[in-house]
């Protein structure tokens, strides 16, 4: 949600500053692509994950700043609402057995984390969309403390012009008519909504582009296979809500710009890339600032002597775009080296469901990057984004299309075309072959039996409604069995049906 450090002053002069020195920064980043001054070490992985903080009635606990001072663990930090708090896992090598080595390391801190929650009354809950939220959960008194949120909040709300609006069609449960979730807001933090795992992969900057390209390809296919978020304010909505929802709290976009067809800063792109600075001249040329800080580093003179200079505004105006697949430049230990953050995906169902989801992203994009063809050469732009929202919509039962095989269920696209190429993809890496068949045969099983978190969540509301229980109490009795499951570390295929 941005790396606003203080309260932002937005005043013509410092607009101009801002602008200026954004471009400064693009420029720099140009000449470095062009002078080979990025990291081309191993690849590394990291992650982000978003969790909720519940109370004894699986109720959402506004809590997170007493639940971090128990936690006690600078690894964990706030996030946009009061029942939200994320965990940062350092970035590691994607070779060998680092994954098997992190589904431990998670397990371990999340259990202890969680252990330090329950002692304040809270537990932690992994899950793309917590379904027992109401309506009085997004009023703006429920928003995190601290003035990145704030000041984001401020600069959306003025650009719009209008509140935020949440407008979503569901998709029916069997026997039952659609369910449409319409709502306004005071602030955008209908957006705390959405909890997400973030996947990041370091990749050389002559690598870049096909990497970020696979990586949209695959946007589709990702969430289809690893849908989490089917309930929003009581309604059952799409397999995996928090597309629509985030996209809907994000957008500064005032109504006449909207129809005018401006960009959302919640975007899945426009067009296939041959480098990363096409996506950071896109930012600059597209969207409007809505924070407007400036440092004092000039990064042509710290790149002329030698260093890799911070590019603080270019990064925080990238911060303000939440691209599917964001880029990322960064700097460690005085070198500097470029990230794709995959942002699709949900949290949970568990941690073994999660590291698996990740195995498939990085192989499978690995796999299509060292194909002959290019899969973004006979795959239009627009069937990519639109196959992100039809997976999104309707889980392992859309229809997506692919280069070769047409329109196919994501489960048989999987494992047909995709799993092989993320087995090679991950050889690539380097994946030991013990951490490579532990996480994609949880894919394959999933596709098997074609049921992920949301359809697990879906099909235990469908029984408990059939058997006359109200909403609300078959939401709290689901999210209950979910939970106890989520401790399991038993992947989401093997759940027993409520």
């Amino acid at each position: 949600m941005g790396t606003c450090a203080g309260d932002a002053v937005h005043t013509g002069r410092d607009l101009g500053c801002y602008w200026e020195k954004t471009q400064l920064g693009l420029d720099a980043l140009a000449r470095m692509l062009a002078g080979g001054c990025f990291s081309v070490g191993p690849e590394q992985m990291g992650l982000e994950l978003e969790l909720n903080l519940i109370d004894d009635n699986v109720d959402p606990a506004m809590a997170n700043q007493t639940v971090l001072k128990h936690i006690d663990n600078p690894a964990f930090q706030t996030e946009l609402g009061q029942h939200m708090i994320e965990l940062n896992v350092a970035p590691r090598p994607l070779a060998g057995g680092e994954a098997l080595d992190l589904e431990r390391e998670l397990r371990s801190v999340l259990n202890s984390a969680n252990d330090a929650a329950g002692a304040t009354g809270v537990g932690l809950v992994m899950i793309g969309m917590l379904p027992t939220l109401r309506a009085e959960h997004f009023d703006q008194r429920w928003m995190s403390s601290g003035s990145r949120y704030s000041v984001l909040n401020e600069q959306i709300l003025a650009a719009r012009r209008a509140p935020v609006e949440i407008d979503v069609e569901g998709v029916p449960l069997s026997g039952w008519p659609a369910e449409r979730l319409w709502c306004v807001a005071d602030s955008f933090l209908p957006a705390a909504g959405c909890t997400s795992v973030q996947l990041h992969l370091q990749v050389a900057a002559d690598d870049f582009a096909a990497h970020w390209n696979a990586a949209q390809a695959l946007a589709g296919v990702q969430v289809a296979v690893a849908a989490n978020s089917p309930f929003l304010l009581g309604r059952a909505l799409w397999h995996e809500t928090r597309i629509p929802l985030f996209a809907q709290a994000t957008d500064a976009r005032a109504p006449g710009l909207r129809d005018q067809g401006a960009r959302p800063r919640t975007w899945f792109g426009q067009r296939w890339i041959t480098s990363i600075f096409d996506l950071f001249e896109e930012n600059l040329r597209y969207f409007p600032p809505l924070l407007s800080q400036t440092q004092d580093e000039d990064p042509l003179a710290v790149l002329a002597a030698g260093g890799a200079p911070s590019l603080w505004e270019l990064r925080l105006h990238n911060s303000t775009i939440w691209r599917w697949n964001r880029p990322v430049y960064d700097v460690a230990e005085g070198v500097a080296h470029l990230r794709i953050e995959n942002r699709v995906l949900p949290a949970g169902p568990t941690v073994i469901d999660m590291l698996a989801n990740a195995a498939f992203f990085f192989g499978a994009m690995r796999g299509l990057t060292e194909l002959d063809r290019s899969v973004c050469s006979e795959l239009p732009f627009h069937v990519a984004r639109n196959n992100l929202y039809a997976g999104a919509r309707l889980g392992m039962d859309s229809q997506l299309y692919w280069p070769g095989i047409g329109w196919t269920p994501p489960d048989e696209l999987v494992l047909r075309t995709l799993l092989p190429l993320a087995h090679q993809g991950l050889r690539s890496c380097g994946m030991s072959d013990a951490a490579r068949e532990r996480y994609l045969t949880v894919i394959e099983q999933r596709c098997a039996k074609r049921r992920t978190g949301a359809s697990w969540q879906r099909a235990a509301i469908q029984t408990l409604t059939n058997r006359g229980v109200d909403r609300p109490t078959a939401l709290a009795g689901m999210l209950r069995d979910y939970i106890e499951h989520m401790h399991s570390n038993q992947p989401v295929h093997t759940w027993p049906s409520t």
